[in-house]
């Protein structure tokens, strides 16, 4: 086999299983173990069949590098594939000053959660709302939030696990 066909496919087969391992990684991390193991399986073949063409043929720099694209390649093909899937729960804290009702009501209204917590900073009351939604109403939070107050102040976290309280119905 020609050597650029061969640094061709290491490249193409570390970008599979870094991906791989990228997904792996953060379904385990959301307590998905049975999928984690099911693709760890995949992600170490591929790997120990690439790495046994490069170990191989060391004498061959081509490889090396191919070998070296294709994980730093996997890497940001696998977030990217993570971020179109928006995998799990998010912890939306929308930091509020002055009035808060009229976002409660749209946000409830489009199927939001929300709770309500009243403080005092340093300019005076203010309101933190925290809701508990899936990855990929973000961006429809953002902008629910961002129309109705521009200076709001939005912080997201990824949520472990999460049981009972109020989501929007899934669609089947």
């Amino acid at each position: 086999m020609p050597v650029i066909v061969q640094a061709l496919l290491i490249f193409l087969a570390r970008i599979s299983d870094v991906s791989i391992g990228t997904l792996r990684t953060i379904l385990l991390v959301k307590g998905n173990r049975k999928i984690a193991a099911f693709l760890g399986f995949f992600e170490v073949l591929i790997y120990l069949i690439v790495l046994s063409n490069v170990v191989g043929n060391l004498n061959k720099p081509i490889l090396i590098v191919a070998y070296c694209l294709g994980y730093a390649s996997g890497n940001l093909v696998g977030g990217k594939i993570e971020e179109r899937l928006s995998l799990g729960r998010v912890s939306a804290v929308i930091m509020l000053k002055g009035s808060y009702e009229e976002i409660v009501k749209v946000l409830r209204n489009e199927g939001f959660g929300v709770t309500i917590f009243k403080g005092m900073g340093l300019d005076g009351e203010s309101y933190m709302l925290n809701v508990i939604l899936e990855r990929r109403q973000i961006q429809k939070l953002n902008k629910v939030v961002y129309k109705l107050n521009p200076h709001a102040f939005i912080t997201i976290t990824d949520v472990r696990s999460s049981a009972g309280g109020h989501f929007v119905p899934k669609k089947k």
